[in-house]
C-alpha cells in the first residue's frame, strides 16, 4: 500500500469547450504532492447554467476552488472573425458588456459557495481580419481582448475570494500552435492539445498549493558552483565566474531571481562545504555578488556533511523540512539529502548553469494567493533573529535575555489590514498551534463580523526590530459565563520569549471585563504541534475530559519583562 495522503481538497473544473485530462492530471499532480484531491468537472459549454441553478451538480459537489475557462471564440463570439462589422464604439460597448456578464456571473458564485474562483483570461490571438493593419485600426481586434484582459484585473484585484489567472501568457509561453492543436478542435471542441495539458495542470495547481497554504518557506543553497561559477578554495576571490559578463552571467542571474523571492518573503539559508572566511569574503565583498550577508537567514559554512547542517539550519530557524527547497550542484549531496531528509525537496539541479534561474522560475512550490506586510519583511526579520540569537548566546541564562530584550505586545483587532495575515497564520503555523484548525480569509472575516467571536493577532517588537503579527486567538463566546478558545498559535519564528503568557493574559482580562467566569480550551494534537502541548497545563488550566478549564477567579500574571498594550 502507498503513503496515505495528507490534506484534502475538492476542484471544480468549468469550460466552455473539451478539456479532457485536467482533472486526471491535476489530481495526479496533486497526489505528487501528498494532497488528497478530488474533482468535478462541468457539462460541456454549461459554466453559465452550473454557476446560475442553485441546485447544479457543481453547488453537490461544493468545491473548495474552481476553475473557470472560458476561450477568446466563445467570449467574442461573432466578433471573433468579424470584429470590424460593427464600429469602434459598438466594439467598446461590447467589451463593457462582456465584462459586467463575467463580474456578475463570479459573483454570483461566489456569494452561493465558499468555493475560491479563478477565472482564465483570454489569449490574444496572433491572426487578425486586418493583418498588418491591425495596429493602425482604432480600437481593432486585439485592443479589445487586451481590454478584457485589463479589466478583469481591476475589476477583481481586491477580492479576496476571485482571481485571474494569466491563460494569455501561457499561450505565449509554449506558443499558439503548440497549445492550440486544430485538428483536435475541429473534430472535438478540443482548445488545448493533450500535449499540454500536463503544463497547464502545473500551472493551476499553484492555486491549489497556496489555498491550502503549503508553499514552500525556505531555499537552502549550496555556494560553489551554485551560487557562483568555480571552487572559491581553488580559484580564489579573483578566479570565480560571478557577474554581468559569460559564464558568470548564469550565476548572477540566478541570484537575482533568489533575491526577488526574498524580497516576497522566501526565506534564504547556505549549506556550503568550504572555508567559512573565504565564502564570507565572497558573500560581503565581491562586486557581483547580489546575495548579501543580511539576505541568509542561517549559514552554515563548514566540512560537516549536509544533512547535518540542514538539521542545524532548520531547527534555527524553526520550521519544519517540508517547507525547505534545497539547491546543490553536487549529484551526490542531492542523492545523499534524498535519502536521509526526504521532507526536504531537493531539486535536481544539471550541470549546464543556465537553467537554474528558469528551473526556479517555472516551480510553483512557491505560490501563495496572498503576500502581506510580514512577507515582505520576512528576510530583515530573519536576519534580526540571527542577531538575537547571538545575542542570546552572549546571556548568561534565558531569564535575563528575555529582560534585556525589552519585549513590547501589540494586540490588534481583526480588520482588512490585519485578515489576510491571520489567515496565513492558520494556514502555516503548526508548531505552537493549540487546535491546527486552517481557516480561509473569508472564514475570518465572518469570524470578525460575528458578536459571538473575538478574533485578534499580535504584533511583537523588540530591541533588535519588529517582527510584525506572529501570533493569533480566535475566541467563541460560547455563553455569558463561558468562552472557547476555537484558535490560538504562535509562529515558529517567536517561541521561546512567552508571548503566549501576554496574549493569554490579554484574553483573561477580556473575559474577566465581560463577567465570563471560566475559559474552556483544547489541545488536538497532531505530528507537529508538540511544542504546545504542556502550555495549558503549565497556564492554570485543569483537565476536564476533553476540555481544559481555566476559572477566571484564580489569578493569572503577565511577565514582567512583557510590555502588553492595545491598539
Amino acid at each position: 500500500m502507498g503513503k496515505p495522503l495528507g490534506v484534502k481538497i475538492r476542484v471544480g473544473i468549468l469550460c466552455s469547450f473539451t478539456i479532457n485530462g485536467l482533472d486526471e492530471t491535476i489530481r495526479v499532480k496533486a497526489a505528487e504532492k501528498n494532497i488528497d484531491c478530488t474533482t468535478y468537472v462541468g457539462g460541456y459549454n454549461q459554466y453559465n447554467q452550473e454557476i446560475l441553478n442553485n441546485e447544479s451538480a457543481l453547488y453537490k459537489f461544493s468545491p473548495d476552488i474552481t476553475f473557470l475557462i472560458i476561450d477568446t471564440r466563445n467570449i467574442l463570439g461573432d466578433l471573433y472573425h468579424f470584429p470590424y462589422s460593427v464600429s469602434s464604439s459598438e466594439r467598446k460597448k461590447f467589451v463593457g458588456k462582456k465584462l459586467k456578464e463575467i463580474q456578475e456571473l463570479a459573483n454570483t458564485y461566489t456569494s452561493r459557495t465558499k468555493s475560491k474562483l479563478v477565472i482564465a483570461n483570454f489569449n490574444l490571438p496572433t491572426y487578425s481580419p486586418h493583418g498588418i493593419f491591425e495596429t493602425k485600426t482604432e480600437y481593432g481586434f486585439h485592443q479589445m481582448i487586451k481590454e478584457i484582459n485589463r479589466g478583469l484585473i481591476d475589476l477583481f484585484v481586491n477580492s479576496d475570494f476571485i482571481f485571474v489567472y494569466d491563460f494569455d501568457r501561457f499561450v505565449s509561453q509554449f506558443g499558439e500552435d503548440n497549445v492550440f492543436d486544430y485538428k483536435q478542435f475541429f473534430f472535438g471542441d478540443m482548445k488545448i492539445s493533450l500535449e499540454r495539458i500536463p503544463y497547464l495542470a502545473n500551472d493551476l495547481m499553484g492555486y491549489i498549493i497556496g489555498h491550502l497554504g503549503l508553499s514552500k518557506k525556505c531555499i537552502v543553497l549550496d555556494l560553489d558552483n551554485t551560487l557562483w561559477g568555480g571552487i572559491v578554495g581553488e580559484d580564489g576571490f579573483n578566479g570565480i565566474r560571478l557577474g554581468p559578463e559569460p559564464s558568470g552571467n548564469t550565476y548572477f542571474e540566478f541570484q537575482k531571481i533568489l533575491l526577488s523571492l526574498n524580497q516576497r518573503g522566501i526565506i534564504l539559508a547556505i549549506n556550503s562545504k568550504n572555508n567559512y572566511d573565504d565564502a564570507l569574503k565572497v558573500i560581503k565583498e565581491h562586486p557581483y555578488m547580489v546575495l548579501r550577508e543580511e539576505q541568509f537567514a542561517s549559514m552554515r559554512i563548514n566540512w560537516n556533511d549536509k544533512v547535518s547542517n540542514m538539521k542545524e539550519i532548520i531547527n534555527e530557524l524553526n520550521i519544519g523540512a517540508d517547507s525547505v527547497v534545497f539547491f546543490d550542484d553536487d549529484p551526490v549531496n542531492q542523492e545523499y539529502m534524498k535519502l536521509n531528509m526526504p521532507e526536504v525537496l531537493t531539486v535536481n539541479l544539471p550541470k549546464d548553469s543556465s537553467q537554474y534561474a528558469q528551473i526556479i522560475k517555472k516551480m510553483n512550490e512557491f505560490s501563495v494567493l496572498n503576500i502581506t506586510d510580514e512577507d515582505v519583511k520576512r528576510g530583515k526579520m530573519y536576519f534580526e533573529q540571527r542577531q538575537r540569537n547571538n545575542f542570546e548566546n552572549s546571556i548568561p541564562d534565558l531569564k535575563s535575555f528575555l529582560k534585556n530584550l525589552e519585549l513590547k505586545i501589540l494586540i490588534k483587532k481583526a480588520n482588512e489590514f490585519t485578515i489576510p495575515r491571520i489567515s496565513q497564520l492558520t494556514l502555516k503555523t503548526n508548531q505552537f498551534n493549540l487546535t491546527t484548525k486552517r481557516y480561509q480569509e473569508s472564514e475570518i472575516i465572518k469570524f470578525s463580523n460575528d458578536e459571538k467571536y473575538l478574533v485578534g493577532c499580535v504584533q511583537v517588537e523588540d530591541k533588535f526590530g519588529d517582527n510584525g503579527i506572529t501570533g493569533v486567538f480566535i475566541i467563541y463566546k460560547n455563553n455569558p459565563k463561558e468562552w472557547f478558545i476555537d484558535t490560538f498559535l504562535l509562529s515558529c519564528r517567536i517561541m521561546g520569549r512567552e508571548i503566549e503568557k501576554g496574549m493569554l493574559g490579554h484574553i483573561i482580562n477580556i473575559a474577566k471585563e465581560n463577567g465570563v467566569e471560566q475559559i474552556t480550551a483544547q489541545f488536538i494534537a497532531s505530528k507537529k504541534n508538540k511544542p504546545i502541548e504542556d502550555f495549558l497545563q503549565n497556564n492554570g488550566f485543569h483537565k476536564d475530559g476533553n476540555n481544559w478549564i481555566y476559572l477566571l477567579k484564580e489569578q493569572f500574571t503577565i511577565p514582567e519583562y512583557l510590555t502588553v498594550s492595545v491598539e
